[in-house]
Formats: structure tokens, C-alpha cells, sequence
């Protein structure tokens, strides 16, 4: 726990930026922006979860390097990620720009939020770089067991996107008025800023993943260690790239249910971010602290720090649910107005799809143990099979019954099916040596 919590503050810090700027965006420019900022961070959310697969994938190799006491290994791990993927992350920028008109095209993006989608998503991509490195840095940090630094490193990015986003999106004091643009603008801003202050920190401190003088030479992609990362963290990202594209079909079948539908849907998701972020967190602390064990050759300990991974998420995604539920009206409130039609549509999806997220936090616990010593095939099988497999067909069953119900009952549906699966994989699976 005490490593999972500032990981956890710094998700849940991430969350707030999002929500505030939510709240700034609707309150500023309506529920038709708000809309426009969901769908175009549903494209991104796509991006980022290959940055987040493939970050992983390092932070498993310097954990594991940190636990065998080879400072060298967790070097070399760092500087190919970096090296590597400082030109993937510009280059991803350059074509989601060009790319995001048939981007939105596809997620069945209303035409009345259209324009303002485009604007937002293009400058978002242009922030995709210093997001992606600064997670890399996060997540090698937390590799060596230093998870404090990135939460102050996500505190220092959303208070200046915090403030940086009425000033940008209004033209308050000195600023240009700059709309939906001025809040993608502000992010972008908060990004760069953050990267430059985490780098910085690790030289200055002299942190076992900096690199000096010769080691400079290790930002050239080691093969080796980028085929184990590329090996490795391509099924991880793939994992999240399946839970994206899940999400990305919710919202176009969501869109075509009207702006009303979508706008509700979009309020309802911001809030249930927060109740991913306790899985996340203690999901990231469980692969973390059995990866170094692993490293070390304890494995009795990765049982264990699996039990308490389940139990710490049923408490605190229980409790987030419990609060959410009790509070939901206020809460919706924020973000399109204590008056609005959206209120009550978002109320009524989430008493419908809030269950999903204790089954989510148990799977992925049971997928961030097995992910510790590689295994990574049998986690995005069980992930597509249940997004593709179980939520379309239960759609196809369930939608002529229940209409707009069938969306928002299966989100448990299909965790539930997930967390059956993933109890089977980790309990005989093959993803551990005989001898452990």
C-alpha cells in the first residue's frame, strides 16, 4: 500500500486535471464541447495505451535488473526505451495531426461537435511526445521503487494545467481566447513543462536510471533488450489497446444514439476514471514489486503480494463506488449544470455499469502478477475474446430487449467473464517456472 498510494494520488491527480478541465470546457462552452473532447480523447487514449504497454514492458526490465543488483541492466533497459521512442512518439504526432479527420470519422463523431473534436485532437497529439517520454521516466522510477517522484511530477502537471486552462480557453489577463483549443493548448503546455522537470531531477539526484559520458551511447536501441521490450510490451499494449478500441465501439454506438445520449455517457465516463485509478495504482505496485522478487529469485512472495493486491482493490474500489453513487448527482452537476437533461441519463448509466469495476480491479491484479515474469499472450487473449466476443454478442442478444440498457449492462458482463478466465489462467496457467 505504501508504495501503491502515490501512485495512486498521481492517477487520481491526473483524473482531476481531466475532470476540471471538463468542467471548464462544459461550463465555458457547453455540453457539445464536452462531447468534442471525449471523442478525441478516446483517439488518444488508443495512443497512449501503447505508450503505457511498452512502458511496462521496461519498467519489468528494470525492476527486474534493480532486483538482481545490476544497475547496468536497468541503464540499458532505460536508454533503449528512450532512444527508441522519443522518434516513435514525433512520429505519432506528426500523423495523428494529419490523420484526425478520419479518426473521428470513424467513432461516428456528431457533426454538430465535428470542428471542435478536430481542433482539440490535433493540438492533443502535439503534446503526445513529452507524454509519452514523461511516462517512460515515471514508470522507470517506479521500476527502481521510487513511485513518489512521479506523483509530484503529475501534482506540478495539473496545477499548471489547471490554471493554465481558463486563463487559455476564456483569454482571462494577458492570454489569447482560444476556446476548446485554449484547453488542449494547456495540456500541452503542463506536458512539456513536467518532462523537462523530471529529467532534470534525474540527473541532479543521480538516479540509477541516468545516463552519463559513454552510457550516453545506450539511447542507440540495444536489439537485445529492444526486441524483449518490443516482444514483451507489444501484448501489453495490445491489451490496452483492446480495452481502448472496446471503448471506442461503446462510443460509436453511443453517438448513434444522439448528442443528449453521448453527452450523458461522456460525464458518466469522466467519473469512472477515478475508479480505475485504485486498480492502476495497485496493479502497477503488484507488477513492480513482483518483478523485482522475481529478480531475485522469491518467488514465495508473488503470491502474496497478489492476495493483497486483490484485497487492497476491493476496499478502495468499493469505497470509491459507494461515494460515487451517494454523490452522483452533485457530481454530474459539475460538469453540464445541476438542470441539465444529461444529469438524470448519466445517473441511470451508472447504476447500471458501475459494478464493473470491482471484476476490472480483480482481473487486473491476477494480469499485473502474471505480467511480472513476461507472460503476456494469455492476458490479450482473454481480454479480446471477452470485448469482442462476449460484449458483441451479448449486445446482439441483450439490445432488442433491453434498448439502451444492453450498453450500459455490459460493462459487467464482460468483466465478469474476463475475471473468470483470468482466475483460471493464474491459478494453472504456465505462466510461472515449475520449480517457484
Amino acid at each position: 500500500m505504501l508504495f501503491a498510494l502515490p501512485t495512486l494520488a498521481a492517477n487520481a491527480l491526473q483524473s482531476l486535471s481531466g475532470s476540471v478541465n471538463a468542467v471548464w470546457v462544459g461550463r465555458s462552452l457547453g455540453v457539445q464541447a464536452i462531447a468534442a473532447t471525449y471523442n478525441a480523447n478516446m483517439c488518444m487514449f488508443l495512443l497512449f495505451a501503447l505508450a503505457f504497454g511498452f512502458g511496462l514492458a521496461a519498467t519489468v526490465l528494470v525492476g527486474q535488473s534493480i532486483g538482481a543488483k545490476d544497475i547496468a541492466g536497468a541503464r540499458r533497459a532505460m536508454g533503449t526505451a528512450l532512444g527508441f521512442f522519443a522518434v516513435i512518439s514525433v512520429v505519432i504526432a506528426i500523423v495523428g495531426w494529419l490523420i484526425a479527420p478520419p479518426l473521428l470519422h470513424a467513432l461516428g463523431t456528431p457533426a454538430e461537435i465535428d470542428r471542435s473534436a478536430l481542433i482539440y485532437l490535433r493540438i492533443i497529439f502535439l503534446a503526445f511526445p513529452p507524454m509519452f517520454l514523461g511516462l517512460l521516466v515515471s514508470m522507470g522510477l517506479r521500476g527502481t521503487g521510487d513511485s513518489i517522484t512521479p506523483m509530484i511530477a503529475m501534482g506540478v502537471s495539473v496545477a499548471l494545467d489547471t490554471l493554465l486552462n481558463p486563463l487559455l480557453i476564456r483569454g482571462l489577463g494577458p492570454f489569447p481566447k482560444l476556446g476548446i483549443a485554449g484547453s488542449a493548448t494547456a495540456t500541452l503546455i503542463a506536458n512539456y513543462a513536467v518532462l523537462l522537470g523530471l529529467v532534470r531531477y534525474v540527473y541532479v539526484r543521480d538516479l540509477p536510471i541516468r545516463l552519463r559520458g559513454q552510457e550516453l551511447r545506450w539511447l542507440l536501441p540495444d536489439r537485445n533488450i529492444l526486441s524483449v521490450i518490443l516482444r514483451k510490451g507489444f501484448p501489453i499494449a495490445l491489451q490496452m489497446v483492446v480495452l481502448t478500441l472496446g471503448g471506442i465501439m461503446m462510443i460509436g454506438l453511443v453517438n448513434r444514439e444522439g448528442l443528449q445520449t453521448a453527452a450523458a455517457y461522456s460525464v458518466a465516463q469522466q467519473m469512472w476514471t477515478y475508479l480505475q485509478i485504485p486498480a492502476m495504482a495497485i496493479g502497477a505496485a503488484v507488477s513492480a514489486m513482483a518483478a523485482q522478487n522475481i529478480g531475485a529469485g522469491a518467488w514465495h512472495r508473488v503470491d502474496a503480494i497478489t492476495h493483497a493486491g486483490l484485497i487492497a482493490n476491493f476496499w478502495m474500489t468499493g469505497t470509491g463506488i459507494a461515494l460515487m453513487l451517494v454523490f452522483d448527482r452533485e457530481i454530474f452537476g459539475l460538469f453540464v449544470g445541476p438542470g441539465s437533461a444529461a444529469v438524470p441519463l448519466a445517473r441511470h448509466i451508472q447504476y447500471l455499469g458501475i459494478w464493473n469495476f470491482l471484476l476490472f480491479g480483480a482481473t487486473f491484479m491476477l494480469f499485473s502478477a502474471v505480467r511480472a515474469n513476461g507472460a503476456v499472450m494469455a492476458p490479450l487473449g482473454i481480454l479480446a475474446f471477452c470485448i469482442f466476443v462476449v460484449r458483441v454478442a451479448f449486445l446482439v442478444i441483450a439490445y432488442p430487449l433491453l434498448a439502451q440498457n444492453a450498453l450500459w449492462l455490459t460493462f459487467p458482463v464482460t468483466s465478469a467473464a474476463s475475471l473468470s478466465l483470468a482466475t483460471l489462467y493464474y491459478r494453472y496457467g504456465r505462466w510461472r517456472p515449475a520449480t517457484a
